[in-house]
């Protein structure tokens, strides 16, 4: 471990198991709140799962009140969906929120919430450049907040930063504060019991995502590798079960763990993530939704990248259970990114954007954009680098791409 400054907080409160989100109302109560909002999308309400929460507040004669419920929130957090929640919120006079969704809603929430605490009143006026705060510019949002995952990837209900897609710029812009995460997270796997394979499988790659670059980050400490090792241990083992019988409560509930340990570890390392560099760019321009993103370019990364990973490669094999790994640095980070490369298979995940049929004309544009995310400023990809990854993974390999 290299002497250098470091952070490491843990302030949401988690409640995991089961039904555990009877809990709720208690938890506003709790906190302080009266007047609650639930924020949510769509596709949720469609499935039944909001329902399930705004049940929790019906024939209680108790001190908290659920007063509206917000479900324009779409994919990646769209800035115009987090002024407009901010206005619902503020229309129905409420103290306190409600993230129940994927990593979308969790992000939007800690959005709305900032927003009402600066004032602010248009997101993609605000939100022009990426966002760090430290104390005594940071300091305690009294907002009382709980966050509901329905996906095991993204972590967003613990981590102090969101990520909201400005649509005018085009970009992702990151905003962080000590004080953004929920104060309280309920990781009830009976909510995530709907998800489709697919899905289940690409978030699952993200929490993987996450820990992988917690733990090779540059400013790695023995805090945020303990929760890398770990939560990849609980990934490799439990992600496959999630995905092929995604009743298993078990399966879903140790999923949700991991995805919060995970992105405690890429959160606190966060200094060297190329892949979630490549992935933001990757997302903003074509639409490809994070944790397929993620899942696509992890390998390709790697095997481009093999300076950043070989230090620590052989700790890294035996987490993932290669029984034994290869005592050369660079045998053993092939057999790693194999082993990726085959649990990604396994679970049903392309090793392409072929899907998304890319634009070639466009490609040579992701340099900038990779260049242009916060990440880049911490770890610089070469764009002869990028350039290689993205023709891997685009689907026109067979077609060389020119910058």
């Amino acid at each position: 471990m290299n002497n250098y400054f470091s952070e490491f907080h843990l302030r949401t409160s988690i409640s995991s198991g089961a039904g555990s989100r009877i809990l709720l109302p208690q938890m506003i109560q709790g906190l302080g709140g009266k007047r609650a909002i639930l924020f949510t999308d769509k596709g949720l309400v469609k499935a039944g799962v909001t329902a399930q929460i705004i049940d929790l507040f019906k024939d209680k004669k108790g001190s908290v009140e659920l007063v509206g419920v917000y479900d324009e929130i779409e994919q990646d957090a769209k800035a115009e969906n987090v002024s407009k929640a901010v206005r619902f919120f503020k229309e129905h006079q409420a103290d306190s929120v409600i993230a129940l969704g994927g990593g979308s809603v969790l992000d939007a929430v800690k959005g709305i919430k900032w927003m009402l605490n600066k004032g602010y009143q248009d997101m993609e006026e605000v939100l022009n450049t990426h966002i760090r705060e430290f104390p005594p510019e940071a300091q305690p949002i009294g907002i009382p907040h709980v966050a509901i995952p329905t996906t095991a990837g993204t972590g967003a209900e613990v981590s102090p930063m969101a990520v909201i897609y400005n649509e005018k710029l085009g970009m992702k812009i990151v905003v962080r504060t000590p004080y953004l995460s929920a104060d309280n997270a309920i990781l009830d796997p009976e909510l995530t019991v709907g998800l489709p394979p697919k899905i289940t499988a690409f978030t699952g790659f993200d929490a993987l995502t996450h820990a992988i670059e917690g733990y090779f980050s540059t400013t790695a400490t023995p805090l945020t590798d303990s929760y890398a090792l770990y939560s990849t241990q609980l990934i490799v083992k439990n992600l496959p079960i999630a995905v092929k019988d995604g009743a298993n409560l078990e399966a879903r509930s140790n999923m949700l763990m991991a995805s919060a340990m995970a992105i405690t570890a890429f959160g606190f390392g966060n200094n060297g993530v190329p892949v979630h560099n490549m992935a933001h760019a990757f997302g903003a321009r074509f639409r490809i939704p994070h944790g397929l993103a993620n899942s696509v370019l992890l390998p390709n990364v790697m095997a481009a990248l093999p300076s950043l990973y070989l230090p620590k490669i052989k700790r890294f094999a035996k987490a993932l259970g290669i029984v034994k790994p290869s005592s050369d640095q660079k045998e053993c980070l092939t057999e790693v990114i194999g082993f990726i490369r085959g649990l990604r298979n396994q679970i049903g995940l392309p090793g392409t954007f072929t899907e998304y049929n890319l634009d070639q004309d466009l490609l040579p544009s992701i340099v900038a954009d990779v260049h242009s995310d916060p990440a880049s400023a911490r770890f610089f990809i070469p764009a002869d680098v990028i350039l290689q990854v993205t023709n891997e993974v685009s689907g026109l390999a067979s077609n060389k791409v020119n910058s």
